[in-house]
């Protein structure tokens, strides 16, 4: 890690990973390279390394913000509720999964190799993240329905996360997807990723 402060650290640090975000709006996963997100930082591409060892670690750092953000969401959706409704609490996961599109863009990548690519300190930190949202998850389905029962909310979770993995593909489709869905004369419904996730969650929650 450099020398310096802790605040400069931080501050070059979430540059990286907000560069990388960045790029990753216009490019794809194996596009992307250390020198093409130094390119774009204040800093040489060479000092990238002294934060990241590889881009996998800056797509998993990006992936931890990205939980990091949806967790502090979560966290103020259930404070300004006393009571939810099966479809209100859908309602408002859908909305929050809304506004995390890269989230669930990297969600579609190959979480093997990211993870496999990292240091543990990182892979660590990421799981933390990963953690806080199993945990938020769960204090939203004990605020609201009590009357579930542990399994029951064991069994949303186990059905809900890894749901997440195929929200992106299945509502962010390019213009060649179409097309080839439409000479394979294969019929599909385009839905939202608020649309999807709200029935999903209904649907777990059998309302």
């Amino acid at each position: 890690m450099p020398k310096g402060s802790e605040e400069l650290t931080e501050a070059r640090t979430q540059e990286i990973i907000s560069a990388c975000e960045e790029l990753y709006k216009t490019m794809n996963f194996k596009d992307i390279t250390l020198k093409e997100i130094g390119s774009v930082t204040s800093f040489t591409r060479t000092s990238i390394y002294n934060y990241f060892r590889t881009k996998e670690e800056i797509f998993l750092a990006l992936l931890q913000r990205e939980y990091q953000m949806w967790n502090e969401r979560l966290r103020q959706i259930w404070t300004v509720h006393r009571t939810m409704t099966a479809v209100e609490f859908a309602d408002a996961l859908a909305r929050s999964l809304e506004e995390r599109a890269t989230l669930l863009k990297i969600l579609a990548m190959n979480h093997y190799d990211m993870e496999e690519n990292s240091r543990m300190e990182r892979l660590v930190e990421f799981k933390k993240a990963y953690g806080g949202s199993l945990a938020e998850v769960r204090n939203g389905l004990d605020q609201f329905f009590p009357e579930m029962t542990d399994q029951d909310k064991q069994d949303f979770i186990f059905s809900f996360f890894p749901f997440m993995f195929g929200i992106y593909p299945y509502t962010v489709v390019s213009d060649k997807q179409r097309e080839a869905m439409q000479q394979a004369n294969v019929e599909y419904v385009y839905m939202s990723i608020y649309e999807i996730t709200f029935a999903e969650v209904k649907k777990l929650l059998g309302a």
